[in-house]
């Protein structure tokens, strides 16, 4: 009870209550099409995502190899990737320097190509789609193309580093030296993603109010000062998806391995989804390569839940 200026007392309100009104024959003729039309996308995922996932985590406590019926095992399939599987910690390895050395380049040369593709002048949406280009194209394409221009002997990287007055014996071998190789494919992943990460900088600088510019040049912000306080914390936001996208990216990377290098020279670019794919289909240890996706979805879950709760440090939203 509340009580008025005047000494009235006056009943307390109460929250309204809203009341769920029965569906009609017509709603509720629309709700069973509705779930009729959404059965096969249930279904699929339900046989072919969900029902999998749920299998693969039974079968990474198992030892099964398809031919003989699984056998439980407990939780020795993980306990031997840490201890005896010394190609996992060596892909594992590699994997974390693929993506913490793919990761700020890739993020930071994209933002600087943005900035410039982000101007007023002719011909800029032609570039625009030139360097869009490697994104669509076929990871297997760019992979071969790729592996040609590191050939030591008649590769393009050698014949320009020949131009500048580097010997032959003081050119990398790239992907048959054990020192290059794992570099050799950060700096494709590199190139190869610009165009994604540039698209989605772009959006995000475009959607900046150029108001905020026009008033910090009045008040005489140079340059730097308006990108340090207008437009990073402003394209926070865009950073911090394509931090996590890069990351979950990352972690999966196996195309470029597989196809390049098969792994080698001596374990030097295997990745963890590459040992997984020889663990499971080469040597048919399905249990190992089960167990092995699930200690990388801890990872990459870890990662992306802390920096979803790193974000609030950074990341400003307007």
């Amino acid at each position: 009870m509340n009580q008025s200026a005047g000494g009235v007392v006056a009943p307390k309100s109460r929250p309204a209550v809203r009341l769920r009104l029965p569906l009609s024959g017509l709603a509720r003729q629309e709700e069973r099409w509705a779930y009729l039309m959404l059965l096969p996308s249930i279904l699929g995922l339900v046989f072919f995502t969900a029902g999998p996932v749920v299998e693969s985590l039974a079968i990474s406590f198992t030892r099964y190899n398809v031919v003989r019926p699984p056998q439980w095992i407990g939780p020795a399939n993980y306990i031997q990737l840490f201890t005896k599987d010394r190609v996992f910690v060596k892909a594992f390895k590699n994997t974390c320097l693929y993506v913490f050395g793919t990761t700020p380049s890739s993020i930071t040369l994209s933002l600087l190509l943005a900035l410039a593709l982000n101007q007023k002048i002719r011909g800029i949406p032609f570039f625009r789609s030139i360097f869009f280009l490697p994104t669509i194209s076929s990871g297997v394409a760019v992979a071969l193309l790729w592996t040609w221009l590191y050939n030591p002997d008649f590769g393009i990287f050698n014949w320009i580093l020949g131009l500048l007055g580097v010997s032959r014996e003081m050119r990398p071998a790239w992907l048959a030296s054990t020192t290059w190789a794992l570099p050799a494919l950060m700096i494709m992943a590199v190139w190869q993603g610009l165009g994604y990460n540039m698209t989605i900088f772009l959006a995000g600088l475009q959607g900046i109010d150029p108001s905020y510019y026009e008033a910090a040049e009045i008040d005489g912000a140079g340059w730097w000062a308006r990108f340090r306080y207008i437009t990073l914390p402003l394209i926070s936001p865009t950073t911090f998806f394509l931090l996590v996208m890069a990351g979950i990216g990352g972690f999966q990377v196996f195309v470029p391995a597989f196809v390049m290098t098969a792994g080698g020279p001596r374990y030097a670019t295997t990745t963890v989804a590459l040992h997984l794919f020889y663990t499971a289909f080469q040597y048919m240890r399905m249990g190992e390569a089960s167990a092995m996706a699930y200690v990388m979805f801890a990872v990459v879950f870890t990662l992306t839940f802390l920096q979803l709760r790193l974000q609030k440090l950074w990341v400003h939203y307007e």
